[in-house]
């Protein structure tokens, strides 16, 4: 109804936390453009008593009709009605368990079970706690007045205008009018929670449970250098009088973006001393900047559509890590966005079930564990590329203009190029539609003809593919002389192929220098990868290019074009690796060949990655050192996981020791201790259960909950595997039901067994909050259905012909399968 636009929501909720149920009541002022006889608004699992209009000085009755299938409510209005008037409805609904729309959250307070009751509204379920105009581009200001016990604190996105007590122990709370926004950012929450204030020109909140709130100062620090940051970068003043970081327990997400309301999983906002690992801490530090951001880019500037999502999450993705780096350039952490994010994406959209960055036909975009690789991490990913492309100044004077200019409006992706274009003087509209319209990246080929490189793109999966796509790619190649000099030179590839000069004196080149672009390269001689290789051994290639290097390689034995042997051989060049990068993307690497082969071939990658690791931790030490690199902090708790299970006795004993310590009250240190326990239950018995378990109920730190519940997934032992899978669906809380169920995808000694538990558990797993069963299905089908591909695809092919759930997530699962199954046979030594 684009004649219909709504101008404000005036909204009295009432919430009950004794028997879950609220009463509600919203007049919504709209602005007709022209006649109309009636109103669809958004509306789920609300009960509607009656609709009203005003006309004139009074409020007129209306019939309505509710569509459960479309989620709509149709009013019919007296009669036709041109320019503004209100709708009044009264409504109820519940306070649900599915952490979706307004629902409860439950906590232990001294010793007592209760709750708060909260909303997340993104991407549509604001019309579970009122009718509304669900869809981004309907922006309105808001009114809220919330009716709650006097004990309680009522937090929403602007600040408390007013509160009256009234009778039967009750108050009313009145909040400030917001800016025009759009539904899925509006919040509101109710319950016992404690402030921690940094007072600025904004006041900056944290706001947590009774007992947390001695862990919120880390990441309220951080959140006012995050909003002190974009207030720079971005040029514009943050525009709301306060900012609240909301630590939520039961929370689906990590976090959401609500105007001046932030909310957060626990774990995601306050800092555990002696508890939080470094790499917590960077989690927290991320995801608070992320949030941040997106206070600019989604609130302040909204997608016209959700086609455009890309343009709120892949920039909060940029800059959650850029903003990181300003205040810890130490961490490196541009080398851990190329880990968690390029990569990630690489590998997810090397799959024929991808999607491009910006979906096509204005399709609702769902965020999950098959979009979200593609909308967050290559979008980001591709914001680097583009930054490398214009230059640092032009990126950031572009991105002002764009959001000076469609402030508390919306915009699309084509406001962005040109925003670039008028500020760098280059064509970006050409090249940034081939990255976010298509699916899918390119594979770079490269043969070197006397003084000449010639360049050849194709689309990257790995399955066969007959695209035609291409792409116009940036290429920066690195060029290692005869004199010991480096030149780098730089072309665009316009078509599927490209001829660079690179003259006579090149002994070696490197191709994707830095790795801003966002492809897979692939080497035609065998004897330029050589030579790489001993760059690689003497250092000559920085820690992003020996990274990229390797990482290609190994993309290439999974698409079959190159064997495992080869990787494992190449890898003999970084047995000397110090660089964070290389060694935990190895592992990784090493790890998936080990779960996917078997055999000689399985034992051969145990036997490098043994090696590796041992002599990278009689480097680095097992026990961490104050004084060194935050990333070698990072790196050490994921090797020496990698080393016990690659076979390493000597650091299997000393995890062990370090555990059993841990079992008898002493501590071990936060940067080692997710390592140590899953190492702990690697090896451990009925004693190691029942001690993580107690562990669990006592714990008050969600950090270390969430490192138990990781650890539950390493049994050895069968009888506890099976007791672990028991007690994920009986005793884990529905927000972290999916961890250990993870893990166990990742066990060799438990997979074998999920397949057939996730069949005989199906309908239970279905209960978990969407987002989790998803991942769920993503861990289980691509590892644990080898060996019996043909009946995991019966079973998914008859569940998708009679349910709509995950859809497009089995299907990318069943992908990874055939792939994992294709290497397998591809690898083994007859």
């Amino acid at each position: 109804m684009k004649q219909i636009k709504p101008v404000n929501y005036n909204i009295h909720i009432e919430p009950n936390l004794e028997n879950f149920k609220f009463s509600g009541n919203v007049d919504i002022l709209i602005n007709a453009l022209e006649p109309v006889g009636s109103v669809s608004l958004n509306i789920l699992d609300l009960a509607v008593g009656n609709c009203k209009v005003q006309i004139d000085s009074g409020f007129v009755d209306c019939s309505f009709s509710v569509n459960l299938v479309k989620e709509e409510i149709k009013i019919s209005l007296p009669g036709e009605i041109t320019g503004r008037f209100t709708l009044r409805i009264d409504y109820v609904g519940e306070i649900n368990d599915r952490m979706a729309g307004f629902y409860r959250s439950r906590y232990i307070s001294g010793g007592k079970e209760k709750f708060i009751a909260v909303t997340q509204f993104e991407e549509s379920d604001a019309r579970r706690a009122f009718p509304c105009f669900d869809h981004p581009v309907k922006k309105a200001t808001f009114d809220l007045e919330m009716v709650i016990d006097k004990g309680l604190t009522a937090i929403s996105n602007c600040p408390v205008k007013k509160e009256q007590r009234i009778d039967n122990g009750k108050k009313i709370v009145k909040f400030l009018q917001t800016p025009r926004m759009s539904t899925y950012l509006f919040f509101f929450c109710v319950g016992e929670f404690n402030f921690l204030d940094d007072a600025g020109e904004v006041l900056v909140r944290a706001a947590t449970l009774p007992g947390m709130l001695k862990y919120a100062g880390f990441g309220l620090e951080f959140g006012r250098k995050s909003l002190e940051f974009c207030e720079e970068y971005y040029g514009i003043k943050y525009p709301l009088p306060k900012l609240d970081l909301i630590s939520i327990p039961d929370f689906a997400f990590g976090a959401m973006e609500n105007w001046g309301a932030i909310t957060f999983r626990e774990n995601l906002l306050l800092h555990y001393p002696g508890i939080t690992s470094k790499a917590g801490e960077e989690r927290i530090c991320e995801v608070i900047a992320h949030e941040i951001v997106h206070q600019w880019f989604g609130n302040l500037v909204t997608p016209s559509d959700w086609k455009y999502l890309w343009l709120n999450e892949s920039f909060a993705t940029y800059f959650g890590f850029g903003i990181v780096d300003k205040y810890y350039p130490e961490w490196d952490i541009w080398e851990q966005f190329l880990y968690t994010q390029t990569g990630a994406a690489l590998n997810r959209d090397a799959l024929h079930e991808t999607i491009p960055i910006e979906i096509p036909g204005g399709e609702h975009v769902v965020i999950n564990s098959s979009t979200a690789p593609i909308i967050y991490n290559k979008g980001g990913s591709i914001l680097r590329q583009v930054k490398a492309y214009i230059g640092d100044e032009n990126f950031k004077q572009g991105l002002k203009n764009y959001l000076q200019k469609h402030e508390y409006d919306c915009a699309s992706s084509r406001h962005l190029w040109e925003s670039f274009e008028e500020v760098s003087k280059k064509s970006v509209t050409g090249m940034m539609k081939s990255w976010i319209e298509q699916k899918g990246f390119p594979l770079v080929d490269v043969n070197r003809e006397g003084d000449r490189l010639i360049l050849s793109q194709k689309r990257f999966t790995y399955l066969p593919n007959e695209s035609n796509q291409e792409w116009l790619v940036p290429v920066t190649i690195r060029l290692f002389l005869n004199d010991g000099r480096t030149e780098s030179v730089s072309t665009l590839m316009e078509g599927k192929y490209a001829s660079v000069d690179i003259g006579n004196d090149a002994l070696a080149y490197k191709v994707n220098d830095g790795q801003t672009g966002f492809y897979r390269v692939s080497y035609k001689e065998c004897k330029d990868l050589q030579k790489l290789g001993e760059l690689v051994s003497d250092k000559r290639l920085s820690p992003v290019d020996r990274w990229g290097l390797q990482d290609d390689l190994y993309a290439l034995v999974k698409k079959g074009a190159a064997s495992i042997d080869n990787y494992l051989d190449f890898i003999s060049f970084y047995k000397t690796e110090d660089a964070f990068l290389s060694l935990i993307s190895i592992a990784d690497n090493l790890w998936h060949a080990y779960l996917v082969m078997d055999g000689a071939t399985r034992e051969k990658a145990a036997l490098t990655g043994k090696l590796l690791f041992e002599n990278v931790l009689s480097h680095i030490g097992c026990v961490p050192d104050p004084n060194e690199k935050h990333t070698i902090s990072i790196l050490r708790d994921h090797i020496i996981l990698s080393a016990v299970e690659f076979g390493s006795e000597d650091v299997r004993d000393f995890a062990l020791d370090k555990f059993e310590s841990m079992m008898h009250g002493k501590t071990v240190h936060q940067d080692i201790m997710k390592s140590v326990m899953q190492v702990g239950a690697l090896n451990g018995d009925r004693t190691v259960f029942d001690w993580f378990e107690n562990r669990l109920d006592l714990s008050e730190s969600e950090h270390e909950r969430i490192n138990i519940l990781a650890a539950l997934g390493h049994f050895k032992d069968m009888e506890l595997i099976e007791k672990s899978q028991q007690y994920v669906l009986e005793k884990v809380p529905d927000r972290n039901k999916f961890v250990p169920i993870v893990s166990m995808s990742a066990n060799p000694y438990a997979f074998p067994t999920l397949w057939d538990w996730y069949k005989s558990q199906v309908n239970e797993l279905e209960q978990f909050h969407p987002l989790h069963y998803e991942r769920v299905i993503g861990a289980v089908i691509p590892v644990c259905g080898l060996g019996k591909e043909d009946e995991v695809r019966d079973f998914f092919q008859d569940y998708m012909g009679r349910k709509e759930i995950a859809k497009d997530v089995i299907k990318l699962s069943l992908e990874k399968m055939e792939i994992n199954s294709r290497m397998r046979k591809a690898g083994r030594i007859t």
